[in-house]
């Protein structure tokens, strides 16, 4: 790998397998599967092809939400991907995802399957199907929506931007550093002057826009992403971290961060949920001595 300072790119670009740092293996600049798999099917109306990162834990946090509010029909099978092994590729999760990113849902509630990929699509498709952590009323809904997308749309510069730059990327190059690192505090900034009048993100009720948001922001200003809270001076946010300590003990959240997590204390990972219960039988403390 060049010093980056010398690098000068190419007329045309060619795929290095070997330049991708810890996610080479993974990381190739074409779709479509590599190998033949299909996907496990469970016993619930939705199932869901997951892992629990920030994207992930978006769903589950509001699958969990709806359970919360007695919505049966919000019941739902958590499959493990590991995309760190390439389950992503299989033929099974591209045929609901061609984007091959998690999370995938599948909703088998109706004569036909439906699939949805995409974080967001996801949340606003469930929070329609049931009514529910979506405003009606035309204003507030727009309210909602524009944060929402305000996630989708300025989260690629936190995760794919500084967090790789600062704590993934084989070297540490400082103006891919300094420049994501400038972004996310903007980005935080303009989260800590929304909340600095509003209970929530979008005013007195808790949306999807929270849902959204939280695992990505609150999650760094609580110091669970990429170890860069002392850096980014993330206490300096106050109105965010007010409001992420407040979502972070809602019962839901905690449960729905447990779900399809691979890392941390065993009693936080539930590699698989198929019932309300397993959360209390099947956490990896429980299974592994």
């Amino acid at each position: 790998m060049n010093n980056p300072t010398d690098y000068v790119p190419p007329k045309v670009w060619t795929w290095d397998k070997e330049n991708g740092g810890q996610f080479a293996k993974i990381n190739r600049p074409i779709a479509g599967p590599t190998h033949e798999k299909e996907l496990p099917v469970g016993r619930h109306p939705l199932q869901l092809y997951s892992l629990a990162t920030p994207n992930g834990q978006k769903v589950t946090i509001l699958l969990e939400e709806l359970l919360a509010l007695g919505h049966r029909g919000a019941e739902y099978d958590a499959w493990l991907i590991k995309i760190n092994d390439g389950d992503q590729f299989g033929s099974g999760f591209v045929a609901v995802n061609p984007n091959s990113k998690i999370p995938a849902l599948l909703d088998r509630s109706g004569p036909k399957p439906i699939r949805v990929f995409e974080s967001g699509a996801i949340l606003l498709y469930l929070a329609e199907k049931f009514g529910a952590f979506v405003p009606t009323e035309s204003g507030a809904r727009a309210e909602c929506l524009s944060w929402l997308f305000w996630q989708m749309g300025s989260t690629p510069y936190l995760g794919g931007g500084f967090g790789h730059f600062y704590a993934y990327a084989p070297m540490k190059i400082e103006y891919a550093i300094d420049r994501f690192a400038m972004e996310v505090k903007r980005q935080l900034d303009v989260l800590d002057r929304q909340l600095a009048g509003n209970e929530y993100v979008t005013g007195s009720e808790y949306t999807i826009a929270d849902i959204a948001i939280w695992p990505w922001y609150g999650g760094l200003v609580k110091g669970l992403q990429y170890g860069a809270a002392e850096f980014l001076a993330v206490q300096d946010y106050k109105h965010v971290q007010r409001w992420a300590d407040a979502i972070g003990k809602r019962p839901a959240v905690r449960r729905g961060r447990m779900v399809n997590r691979t890392s941390g204390e065993p009693s936080s990972q539930l590699h698989e949920r198929h019932d309300s219960t397993d959360f209390d039988t099947r956490t990896q403390d429980k299974l592994v001595p």
